[in-house]
């Protein structure tokens, strides 16, 4: 989401009025009959984060519409009607068959056309260099994408390029299977060198942009990361995570509810010192070390998943970012010489 969205804005997709003659109809079943291209989950996931509002006021997915609500759908976004347009960007395509690809994303490209980034896209370079991808019940706009990662954040993602696959490798990101590892750079080293954080995620209600957890688990979704620390720098931690679910933001979550957010992430405050002194010689190399890597330090290194044509597993590797093993040499320098 852009920084120049306004803390919490929300744009208006959609007002609808009830008939005079209205029967009593849960709000999530009438949204659904009534709004193009959602799932009955998606609008009940939508009403619970606030997006939908009855005569102004919050209401629970099983609210009945009543003669003359007045129903407003709000999203962060603000609506757009452009097609998407094809665009001559090179790919960093790891492997390609008939069914699938595994692109190498790099960092700072957005995965698909959103607010303040409907040019530049992964989604608008395969639209250029694929023709006739499929496209995933809900996901208009965004052929061949069955998941996605952050602007920031580099590495492997997989694109369905059959009907046949994307209905495979959909149902094994619903069923968790599709096995996920991520290296981080993170402050400080967890107390448990290795653990697993299993703490619902839910977005912001101050500023949706935002993922925040939830302990309680009153609300939001559940999101579980395992985690391994691989190498402790004194300030900074080299760790491996595995995802179970793939909720928004949800190692720069998770990790900045423990206390240790991604280094030099700057929506969930790693993007000053965490961890160290605050001597100008120390601080002086922390801003060079975020001048290296201007990004949080998060990588998808691996995907692992049953091939939805042979049903063989097949996994895909990818090595670290220049940036990322750029800082992580500079930290392992600097402890050593420390």
């Amino acid at each position: 989401m852009s920084e120049e969205l306004e803390e919490g804005e929300l744009f208006e997709h959609h007002r609808i009025v009830c008939d005079p003659g209205q029967e009593p109809y849960r709000i999530d079943k009438f949204l659904m009959d009534r709004l193009p291209n959602v799932t009955r989950n998606k609008v009940q996931q939508g009403i619970k984060e606030g997006f939908v509002k009855v005569n102004g006021s919050d209401v629970k997915p099983n609210y009945k519409v009543h003669p003359e609500d007045e129903i407003v759908v709000a999203l962060p976004e603000p609506p757009r009607e452009t097609e998407l347009v094809p665009e001559d960007i090179p790919l960093n395509i790891v492997y390609e068959d008939d069914d699938l690809l595994i692109v190498n994303k790099e960092a700072g490209m957005v995965v698909h056309p959103a607010y303040n980034n409907w040019s530049g896209t992964l989604v608008n370079a395969l639209a250029y260099h694929f023709q006739q991808l499929p496209t995933m019940e809900g996901n208009d706009g965004r052929p061949g994408l069955v998941h996605r990662i952050d602007k920031g954040t580099s590495g492997l993602l997989v694109i369905a390029k059959s009907e046949m696959a994307m209905r495979s490798l959909a149902k094994q990101f619903f069923d968790h299977s599709i096995e996920r590892t991520y290296y981080a750079l993170i402050w400080g080293t967890p107390e448990e060198k290795e653990g697993t954080i299993d703490v619902n995620l839910g977005r912001s209600e101050k500023d949706r942009r935002v993922t925040v957890a939830i302990e309680d688990g009153s609300r939001g979704r559940t999101a579980i990361t395992h985690y391994k620390v691989l190498k402790e720098l004194r300030y900074v931690s080299l760790i491996q995570c595995n995802l179970e679910t793939g909720r928004t933001h949800q190692i720069r979550a998770h990790f900045k509810h423990l206390g240790h957010p991604l280094f030099n992430d700057a929506t969930y405050g790693g993007d000053r010192v965490v961890k160290g002194t605050q001597f100008s010689k120390y601080k002086s190399f922390v801003d060079n070390a975020f001048k290296m890597i201007p990004r949080q330090a998060l990588h998808a290194k691996s995907l692992g998943f049953i091939h939805p044509r042979t049903k063989k597993f097949v996994q895909f590797d990818s090595e670290l970012p220049e940036d990322f093993s750029n800082v992580l040499n500079k930290w392992e320098d600097y402890v050593k010489y420390d």
